[in-house]
C-alpha cells in the first residue's frame, strides 16, 4: 500500500514506519492520522513483520497536531478532532496490541502527540539532539494519543502532571533519567541502533513478546490473583508454540534457539 504522509518499508522481518511531512515538522493532520492507522493495521496483519521502528523524517520526530490545519477548520474543528483522534488512537491500539515489539527512534523534537507516540511504544531510543515537551495546554488543549494512559504507568503520576501542566521541556539526557527513553545515542547512530535492536527482535520469539506486552498492559488494572492467572495461562500457551518448544529444546541441548515467530 502506498502512503502520502508516511512511509512504510519492510525488510527481514523489520518494518520502519516513518512520519513523512518534513516541511510541516511531521505534524499530524487528518491524512496522516488516517494513514498511520492504515499502516499500523498493515503491520499488525503481516505475519512477516516481527518488529517495528517508528521514527520521523528529519529533522523532527513529530511536533504534534497540525495546529495550522486546525485553525482553518473553523466551527468544524471539534468534529474534525474527533475524527483525527479516532484514526490516531486506532493506530496506537493496533501497534500496542500486536505481538511484534515497537521501537521509537526519536530524532529531533517530540512534542504534543509526537511525545504521546513515543510514550506508547514498547522501547524508545533518542538521539542526543532530541527533546520532549507535552505542549498541549500551551495551546489551550488537552492531551491525546494515549499519553494519559501510558505516561503515568511509565514515569509516575507526579512527573506526568508536571509535564502536562507546566509543559516543561526535557532534553534527551533528562528523558533518559526520567525513564521516558531507554537509551540515548549520538544522532548519527540513532537509526542503526534502533535497527539493530529491531533485527534482534525480528529473530526472536514473537508470540512470547506479544504475551509480555499483553501482560504488562493489563497489570495496572488487575489484582494480584487475576494477574497471576493471566501469567499462568500465558506461559502455558507459549509452551505449546513452535518457539516455546524450540526454546526449551535449545536450552537442554545447550545451543542457540532458532525462533520462527510461531
Amino acid at each position: 500500500m502506498s502512503y502520502e504522509t508516511l512511509t512504510l518499508t519492510r525488510s527481514n522481518g523489520v518494518a520502519v514506519l516513518t512520519l513523512n511531512r518534513p516541511t510541516a515538522a511531521n505534524t499530524i493532520n487528518e491524512t496522516l492520522a488516517r494513514e498511520f492507522m492504515q499502516a499500523a493495521i498493515e503491520c499488525d496483519d503481516a505475519a512477516d513483520i516481527r518488529a517495528v521502528v517508528l521514527t520521523g523524517a528529519p529533522p523532527m520526530f513529530c511536533l504534534g497536531g497540525d495546529l495550522k490545519s486546525f485553525g482553518g477548520a473553523g466551527d468544524q474543528l471539534k468534529s474534525k478532532l474527533k475524527e483525527i483522534t479516532a484514526y490516531l488512537h486506532a493506530g496506537i491500539s493496533r501497534l500496542t496490541r500486536m505481538d511484534a515489539p515497537v521501537i521509537a527512534a526519536v530524532n529531533g523534537v517530540a512534542a504534543g502527540a509526537g511525545f504521546s507516540l513515543a510514550m506508547s511504544t514498547d522501547l524508545a531510543i533518542a538521539a542526543e539532539s532530541a527533546s520532549f515537551v507535552m505542549a498541549y495546554t500551551n495551546a489551550g488543549l488537552a492531551p491525546d494519543g494515549s499519553s494519559t494512559f501510558f505516561m503515568p504507568r511509565r514515569i509516575g503520576d507526579r512527573r506526568t502532571r508536571e509535564l502536562m501542566l507546566t509543559n516543561r521541556m526535557l532534553s534527551s539526557k533528562e528523558a533518559l533519567e526520567w525513564g521516558i527513553v531507554n537509551q540515548v545515542v549520538p544522532d548519527a547512530q540513532l537509526h542503526e541502533t534502533a535497527m539493530a535492536l529491531a533485527r534482534r527482535f525480528a529473530n526472536g520469539p514473537t508470540r512470547a513478546y506479544g504475551a509480555v506486552k499483553s501482560l504488562l498492559n493489563a497489570s495496572f488494572d488487575n489484582g494480584l490473583e487475576t494477574q497471576m492467572e493471566l501469567e499462568a495461562r500465558a506461559i502455558a500457551d507459549m509452551s505449546a508454540t513452535d518457539d516455546g518448544r524450540e526454546g526449551i529444546a535449545a536450552f537442554i541441548a545447550k545451543r542457540k534457539p532458532q525462533f520462527n515467530g510461531r
